[in-house]
């Protein structure tokens, strides 16, 4: 038998074991939800949506236990998990409603003796393989719309966060789904891309690395079915001169360190107007070091650990070669003596400046509580800095002109543009990102164009 366990950030205890799928376990599993999707297909979408609601609203009333698991598995502090559960309701519940409307038959303008309609058909087993940092949010990007319409789900989240995939499917089986139509696998790399290749997958829904995306890509080659890929991201922000830079900096600081860093559209850079650049900087660090490092099980924590030891030592590796190479940290570590009296996982904060970006931390993904602040000359500049980059999932520009951040966010080489906000999803815009960031559209009414196929319907009405 062979198991994953989890090692908790907060003490580095195992939290949780769990046995790997077999082969067996993997061909039951897929044999179950194929035949869970053929009888899930027939049922009216109105019926499908009050019992994908049911599962919402018990997931909602168990929001308690679901914190205190994330805060266990992933580091989180207590205080803030509940909020990835009222965001796993709001997206879901938003997608329920537009599914109501969106997959409905498409008519076309009438034509004599003819009738004519578009119908979106699911695609079977959708394959959803969910990363730790936000397990709850990602998942129901692809779980609630697939179930929506008409796909039966198997669910794979990191070993980080197994509990999260028995919870979601617990609570599905509680509000009625079939047996067999919202099911999870825990599985090792190989097996996952066993499943990839099986033929009785429709569709993979994949959040997580680069090199992620291109094992999951590389498993699939040899099939002609579609992958959604959210991948990695090095997400800019840009401060005009026109900017309320008291609003600004609150608002990067907490997209930059929420989450210690590890949020997918996190802010991992910041470009500054000249004009702002020193007064921006102070109130940064300020809001920086009145951050509480501690145990995040602990309610007056607002920055907890990273989520392992290698993650720690990749992030420090970044700040080490960024400081040699003539960056500067303005963060006095020494307010925060737990990093210091614990060391891994739990890393202060630092904010870096004169960085370059020749320099990893300016153009690699971080992941942690660290962001590099450069000042440019003018919007121009601003524009070419936040485009240098491989990745292109999200950029926030904060200004006080609209017409300023449509012109700027027209130019920039992303999947959604910000002004005077950043590190958000809103459920009805459509999510994509671009460049490395990956494909595919997931959320909004866009978002089932990807978990369906177009079937034509083209009837005479005389032989």
């Amino acid at each position: 038998m062979t198991t994953q366990k989890t090692i908790s950030p907060v003490d580095g205890s195992v939290y949780a074991e769990r046995e790997l799928a077999s082969a067996e376990q993997l061909d039951a599993s897929l044999a179950s939800a194929s035949e869970a999707a053929r009888a899930w297909r027939d049922e009216p979408l109105e019926a499908r949506a009050v019992l994908l609601r049911e599962m919402i609203d018990r997931v909602e009333r168990d929001v308690d236990r679901i914190a205190d698991e994330l805060t266990w598995q992933m580091g989180r502090p207590r205080s803030q998990t509940p909020g990835e559960v009222a965001g796993f309701c709001d997206r879901g519940r938003t997608m329920v409603d537009l599914g109501l409307s969106e997959l409905r038959d498409i008519a076309l303008a009438p034509k004599d003796g003819f009738t004519r309609f578009i119908r979106r058909e699911p695609l079977g087993v959708t394959l959803v393989l969910a990363p730790w940092n936000y397990p709850w949010l990602t998942a129901v990007n692809a779980v609630v719309p697939a179930l929506m319409a008409g796909n039966s789900v198997v669910l794979k989240h990191a070993s980080q966060t197994p509990l999260v995939a028995e919870r979601m499917v617990a609570h599905g089986l509680e509000a009625g789904l079939p047996e067999g139509l919202l099911s999870f696998l825990h599985m090792s790399h190989d097996r996952v891309a066993e499943a990839v290749g099986d033929a009785r997958v429709g569709f993979v829904a994949f959040t997580g690395s680069v090199g992620g995306g291109h094992a999951v890509q590389r498993a699939a080659a040899e099939r002609f079915i579609a992958t959604g890929l959210e991948l990695g991201g090095k997400d800019p922000a840009y401060v005009a001169p026109d900017a309320d830079v008291s609003k600004a900096a609150a608002g990067l600081v907490d997209g930059a360190f929420f989450n210690s860093g590890q949020s997918c559209c996190g802010i991992e850079r910041i470009y500054v107007h000249q004009d702002v650049y020193e007064q921006f900087v102070d109130k940064a660090v300020a809001l920086i070091e009145a951050y509480r490092l501690g145990d995040p099980t602990q309610p007056e924590t607002n920055l907890g650990p990273v989520v392992r030891a290698s993650s720690a030592k990749t992030i420090r590796g970044q700040i080490d070669a960024a400081l040699a190479a003539g960056a500067r940290g303005l963060v006095d570590a020494s307010k925060f003596p737990l990093a210091a009296e614990r060391g891994d996982p739990y890393l202060a904060p630092q904010l870096l400046v004169d960085v370059t970006h020749e320099m990893e931390v300016m153009t690699e993904e971080t992941f942690g509580p660290v962001v590099g602040v450069m000042s440019v000359k003018d919007d121009a500049e601003a524009i070419a800095r936040m485009n240098d980059s491989r990745y292109g999932l999200t950029a926030a520009v904060y200004s006080g002109d609209l017409e300023r951040a449509e012109r700027i966010g027209d130019r920039l080489e992303t999947g959604t543009v910000f002004m005077n906000r950043c590190d958000y999803l809103d459920p009805e815009l459509a999510w994509v990102g671009v460049k490395d960031s990956g494909r595919g559209c997931t959320l909004s009414a866009l978002g089932y164009e990807q978990l369906t196929r177009p079937k034509s319907f083209h009837l005479r009405h005389e032989p």
